[in-house]
């Protein structure tokens, strides 16, 4: 029997995971970064213009691929958890999570009552393969994969208790705001944020979760992996396209 959720097993394992961020918000490109050979691709809620149906159609798009989606929601809400689960999300990255009080909420927010509080519309929805899986209430809390994002000092702070929330499958440490939290905005390479986020690192792999990143400095990756951490982004699609066009134009138009 296969996996109920290949990438929450692969974490359980403490198989490394490398990773694509999406953020060009176009399922075509999704299904060409799929044939790549990541492990995992980003589908980004927060920072790109992926809407409910631009995700779901990511998500379709991504499918028939080895590589394992996982969905950034633009923000804790219960309701929009609940629409990104109906679509088929299984594994779901939570932005700016500060406390355990609020990794409670989320895992509430992630699980079928009597354990949660989301809404049982399964009958209709692609989670339930429209019913056809007719055991999938018995089986929904098991394969979701609930990441949550430390990237704040207050997060950093609470990071022991977040890591020990029952229902959290990893911590993602983020860079980008850490160092902006920090007094350090746009210097995520600044020698106190990196000795932060190692340190982070640390103690979220000594918990036992999985601990997660994005980077798209090659030897920043392998140092992480090295650290222990099992699912590392390397690159953004947009940014890895920008890159390579400008660098072409350059080559012809100047």
């Amino acid at each position: 029997m296969p996996a109920l959720n290949p990438f929450k097993s692969a974490l359980a394992s403490k198989s490394p995971r490398i990773g694509l961020w999406l953020s060009m918000a176009d399922p075509y490109l999704a299904e060409v970064a799929a044939t790549a050979g990541f492990h995992w691709l980003l589908i980004d809620g927060e920072h790109a213009p992926n809407d409910l149906r631009g995700t779901l159609q990511a998500l379709q798009a991504i499918a028939p691929y080895s590589s394992q989606p996982v969905v950034r929601a633009v923000n804790g809400d219960t309701a929009g958890i609940k629409r990104l689960l109906d679509i088929g999300a299984r594994t779901l990255l939570i932005p700016m999570v500060d406390t355990a009080a609020q990794a409670r909420a989320l895992v509430q927010a992630t699980r079928y009552p009597p354990l949660g509080i989301r809404g049982v519309g399964s009958a209709v929805g692609r989670a339930s393969q429209w019913s056809e899986r007719t055991d999938y209430l018995d089986v929904a809390d098991d394969e979701i994969c609930l990441l949550v994002q430390a990237e704040t000092v207050t997060a950093l702070d609470n990071l022991q208790a977040l890591c020990d929330t029952d229902g959290v499958d990893g911590v993602f440490v983020g860079p980008a705001d850490l160092a902006a939290s920090m007094g350090y905005r746009g210097n995520p390479g600044h020698p106190e944020v990196q000795a932060a986020i190692e340190q982070a690192m640390r103690t979220i792999v000594a918990s036992g979760k999985a601990a997660g990143t994005l980077t798209s400095n090659a030897d920043l990756a392998r140092r992480y992996l090295d650290l222990g951490c099992t699912f590392v982004a390397t690159g953004v699609d947009v940014l890895l396209f920008a890159n390579a066009a400008r660098k072409l134009a350059r080559e012809f138009c100047c």
